[in-house]
């Protein structure tokens, strides 16, 4: 019986861990081709998105969920080298649609000799997108969606997922091992 319920908590506990490590994961802890901010085009045509918010986090970097409202720091890292030869634009604009939608948020084209675009805008609740063009043949054009101040529901129930289950399962397991044959014969023995 000891056997099992051991074999049973390291298989729930070996559950709970491969099911909950996802949600710990940070952005800046992966790889450059498991990075959800980076943007590919082609085969060697990169960039990469950081947004910041020093006012609530100093240190945190954050690419499509943006937290808080607010004055944001947007930085684009043109990977690519030939990118810095072309000049890169940028535009943030409250929605999905570049032409229709309100821009934000517009950073001419110019071009980058050191990779880096910085600039600044001030978002509210909602969702935006960030376009980022390139004026070359054939042009160069990168999308990143963004939500402020949102909850992600999906993400916040695969967190909690692994937890719930560890608990429902070791809860499981202190029932069965309540009711057992050998802890009922003890609680009958003891009894006066």
């Amino acid at each position: 019986m000891i056997k099992q319920v051991i074999q049973a908590a390291t298989v729930a506990l070996a559950l709970a861990a491969a099911l909950y490590s996802g949600a710990a994961a940070a952005h800046g802890k992966v790889a450059m081709e498991e990075d959800t901010c980076m943007r590919r085009l082609g085969d060697n045509s990169m960039v990469h998105l950081s947004a910041y918010q020093p006012q609530y986090e100093p240190g945190d970097q954050y690419c499509t969920e943006i937290p808080k409202e607010g004055n944001t720091f947007l930085v684009v890292d043109l990977v690519d080298p030939a990118l810095r030869n072309i000049p890169i634009g940028v535009r943030v604009v409250r929605g999905t649609s570049e032409a229709d939608d309100e821009t934000v948020t517009y950073l001419r084209p110019s071009y980058h000799p050191d990779g880096v675009i910085n600039g600044e805008t001030s978002l509210d609740e909602g969702e935006y997108t960030v376009f980022i063009t390139g004026d070359s043949v054939p042009p160069v054009r990168y999308e990143y969606p963004l939500r402020v101040q949102m909850i992600n529901y999906a993400k916040t129930f695969r967190a909690a997922l692994g937890p719930l289950l560890a608990a429902l399962l070791l809860s499981f397991m202190a029932y069965k091992i309540m009711n057992s044959k050998r802890v009922r014969q003890w609680r009958s023995s003891r009894r006066p």
